[in-house]
């Protein structure tokens, strides 16, 4: 049985993918930011697939610790129960906000979940994830284009603009995802992100500012999260993984001139720092 790990699994696209996931089949090891919305997932779940086999867990991964923490009780029962494999990860929980706020390790909050939060625990899980072969599924956005990443203040900490947050973070996702096909694909593991286009959610309505403004215009336009979610279970249901880099509505499409193995790789180097880790060989024992 392919045991799935998806973040953000409480809500929107998340949600939709952890419901098509173990309608499918899959072992999906979900992860929510609060328990009692774990709860309440659960069941909306098992209300239509009462077979659903899946294991909640609640963390809060803007905190380097929560990831850590989640990472343990997950490889924990990789270990148990799923011969050391993960067939997936699926790096969705993100967030957008209207205004300068850190985490408690003092980092711009959309680039600690955004960034950070699926650099650590993708590196955390990378053994099981190299045993099974795996695929790393990051939440981009078409947002990423037009932008490119501020390396001299990466957190925009002196001159802070929201929505150029936020697309930097969507950015550095295409860029993780490069990265870790450049480090691993030789050895089966593919990463990919995903452009869920305009999708009717609430990841910009909770905070109050501008942004929640805006998207509660925007996402009116907005498709269903069941829509983005089919494009998860594309990039997991083949035997032999997809080739490409960047997806949209199952296929493959263009991404930013900005996405190159330097800059991947330049990426790499300033997030093992900010988390105290490092990719390569040492990572993999």
């Amino acid at each position: 049985m392919n045991s799935i790990v998806v973040t953000g699994a409480t809500s929107g696209i998340g949600l939709e993918t952890v419901r098509l996931l173990a309608g499918e089949g899959y072992h999906v090891l979900a992860v929510g930011h609060i328990q009692t919305h774990c709860e309440k997932a659960d069941r909306d779940i098992r209300a239509g697939i009462h077979d659903a086999k899946i294991e909640w867990y609640a963390a809060d991964l803007m905190q380097q610790r929560e990831v850590i923490r989640v990472a343990g009780e997950i490889k924990s029962l990789l270990d148990e129960r799923g011969d050391g494999k993960l067939y997936a990860l699926i790096n969705n929980a993100g967030c957008a906000r209207s205004w300068y706020m850190t985490t408690e390790d003092g980092y711009e909050q959309q680039f600690a979940l955004n960034c950070l939060a699926g650099f650590l625990l993708t590196h955390e899980l990378l053994p099981y994830l190299l045993k099974a072969k795996g695929r790393v599924i990051m939440t981009s956005s078409r947002s990423h284009k037009g932008i490119k990443v501020h390396w001299d203040d990466v957190m925009l900490s002196k001159r802070y603009n929201p929505l150029t947050a936020y697309k930097q973070s969507k950015l550095c996702n295409i860029l993780f995802a490069q990265g870790l096909n450049d480090l691993y694909a030789s050895e089966g593991l593919r990463a990919y992100a995903v452009d869920p286009g305009l999708v009717n959610t609430d990841i910009g309505n909770k905070t109050a500012g501008i942004v929640d403004f805006v998207w509660r215009l925007r996402k009116r336009h907005g498709v269903s999260p069941t829509v983005p979610a089919k494009t998860y279970s594309y990039l997991c249901e083949h035997t032999k993984a997809p080739t490409g880099l960047y997806y949209y509505l199952c296929k493959e499409r263009s991404y930013s001139k900005q996405v190159t193995s330097e800059s991947a790789k330049r990426l790499f180097a300033l997030s093992g720092q900010l988390c105290g880790v490092h990719y390569g060989k040492d990572a993999k024992r």
